[in-house]
């Protein structure tokens, strides 16, 4: 029986980990749920799962889920010191990271070193923290597991050689609800719009990263990190079906690629039960109703969230979080119809040109690049 802590169990992410944990009674038990501030789910999730903890980070919220609660033998704390309690604890095994924000790092920390195994799905804890991160994991012994679609394919992948036979990666992106668009159309695209996914469900945030490419420049920085791999290195193509989620070329010439439906539970699942592959319901790849499979080369000039983030990757040291932060306000921004479409990039742009660069920050520094990022971006526009 395997332990989880859900850090996120009422995000996109979080509750289809508790799909995959509602389909497997057996082998899977939660410890703990954590999120921010969704009572009646949390409420849910308590009654079906009984978990012996949850988290809200909210503390008002979480005043009320312990009224509701109280009929329950499970105990509920808040705040920060909530979310690192529910990460330490010792009758788990596995942390699934699945936060949206920086507020995911520290907990994922905490996870690390008490020795526990990390489902990541949190962006910003490599991201933003990937210099701290990995030299932690390897100290401790501990795996980081990937969640994400592209770097659970390029992981699979990276099953069929050697990280020293590899030659590039190559990560793929759908492209997003505007794919083929210039900008010109780009300027009066509004929230409603950028919502609109072709392929996946996801929580609002990324998807509007994935229709900036602002997601695919975070998923370089990532990708960077977990596998070592330079920057230059990682190649995107844009690959409107979503069936390749990515691979890895090796120094041979072989690619090899890992492909599916687009379905969240495959990498979740595979992050669970790592190595293994237990069977899982849902529709299967037909590879003759899919037909063709086309790639493009993205356009960095029209979508600059992209080659924002390379050039943030290739400077390194907090350019990243500033990256990171100024894209979250502004995305916030956007969703809130204060800004347009094209003006998330500028708000990036701006930040990474005037905010004070570090080359080696520590945690400290990568929350205060943050808190320093979010308080330029209120001035800008």
């Amino acid at each position: 029986m395997k332990r989880l802590v859900i850090l996120g169990s009422t995000g996109s992410i979080g509750t289809q980990t508790l799909d995959i944990v509602r389909g497997n009674k057996e082998d899977l038990s939660v410890t703990a749920l954590a999120a921010g501030r969704n009572v009646s789910l949390m409420e849910e999730q308590i009654r079906e799962f009984a978990p012996r903890l949850a988290v809200l980070f909210d503390e008002k919220a979480a005043e009320e889920l312990k009224t509701r609660i109280s009929d329950t033998g499970c105990r509920v704390v808040s705040g920060m010191d909530g979310l690192i309690e529910a990460a330490s604890l010792e009758d788990a095994d596995t942390v699934v990271g699945a936060m949206v924000g920086m507020i995911g790092i520290r907990p994922v920390m905490a996870a690390i070193e008490a020795g526990h195994d990390i489902a990541l799905a949190n962006k910003e804890t490599l991201v933003c923290a990937g210099h701290l991160i990995m030299p932690l994991a390897k100290k401790n012994k501990v795996r980081i597991l990937p969640v994400d679609s592209e770097h659970s394919a390029i992981f699979q992948s990276l099953r069929a050689g050697s990280h020293e036979e590899i030659e590039k990666i190559l990560l793929t992106a759908s492209g997003g609800p505007f794919r083929g668009k210039k900008r010109e159309e780009l300027a009066s695209m509004t929230a409603r719009e950028a919502l609109k996914h072709p392929n996946w469900d996801m929580g609002p945030k990324v998807t509007i990263d994935s229709s900036t490419l602002v997601n695919k420049g975070l998923e370089i920085m990532e990708a960077h990190w977990l596998f070592d791999v330079p920057v230059n290195d990682i190649e995107v193509y844009v690959h409107p079906q979503s069936i390749i989620h990515s691979a890895v070329q090796y120094r041979d010439g072989a690619v090899m690629a890992q492909l599916g439906v687009p379905d969240m539970h495959i990498p979740i699942q595979y992050a669970l039960f790592y190595p293994d592959r237990p069977v899982l319901q849902g529709k299967r790849l037909d590879l003759f109703e899919t037909g063709s499979l086309t790639f493009e080369r993205p356009d960095m000039d029209t979508f600059k969230g992209l080659s924002l983030a390379i050039r943030a990757a290739l400077k390194g040291g907090n350019m990243p979080t500033v990256f990171n932060a100024a894209n979250e306000a502004a995305v916030r921004r956007f969703l809130k119809a204060e800004i347009r479409f094209l003006e998330i990039y500028d708000i990036i742009e701006d930040a990474m040109e005037k905010v004070a660069y570090s080359a080696d920050p520590s945690i400290e520094e990568v929350f205060a690049a943050e808190k320093e990022t979010l308080e330029y971006t209120e001035q800008c526009l």
